[in-house]
C-alpha cells in the first residue's frame, strides 16, 4: 500500500491512547498472513525487552526496545502480541510471538484472529 489504510490507522491510534491489549487483528502483509491481538507500541517495546533481558545471549539488545521512541503524528506501525504467522492448517508459533508490522505494507486486515484448533 502506497498510502496507508486510514482505518487502520485509527484502530492503531486507539489501541495507542485506550493502553489497550485486547484488540484482535488479522493482517495481511507481503503475502503473509498475521494474527493475533494489538498492543500498545510501549507495552509491546517492554515485552521485548523483558524477553530478551532474559536471554543469555540477546541481553545487550534490550535497551534497544526501552528507549523512548515517542513521535508526533499517527501510528506508523501495528504491534502484536500473541500472534502467530498462518501457513496451511497452523499457526507459527503455536504459542503466538511478537511481531511489528508496517501499516503502510498492510494490503488487507479484518477484525478477530484466527485460531486452530
Amino acid at each position: 500500500m502506497s498510502k496507508p489504510d486510514e482505518l487502520l490507522v485509527d484502530v492503531a491510534a486507539l489501541v495507542e491512547t485506550g493502553q489497550s491489549n485486547q484488540m484482535s487483528l488479522t493482517v495481511v502483509t507481503g503475502g503473509t498472513v498475521i494474527t493475533g491481538r494489538l498492543a500498545p507500541e510501549a507495552v509491546w517495546r517492554q515485552r521485548v525487552s523483558e524477553v530478551l533481558t532474559d536471554s543469555a545471549h540477546l541481553g545487550e539488545f534490550a535497551g534497544t526496545f526501552t528507549a523512548s521512541t515517542r513521535k508526533d503524528g499517527p501510528p506508523t506501525h501495528l504491534h502484536f502480541h500473541v500472534a502467530r504467522i498462518l501457513q496451511g492448517a497452523v499457526g507459527i508459533p503455536e504459542t503466538g510471538g511478537m511481531y511489528r508490522v508496517s501499516i503502510k505494507d498492510v494490503s488487507a486486515w479484518t477484525v478477530g484472529d484466527f485460531s486452530y484448533h
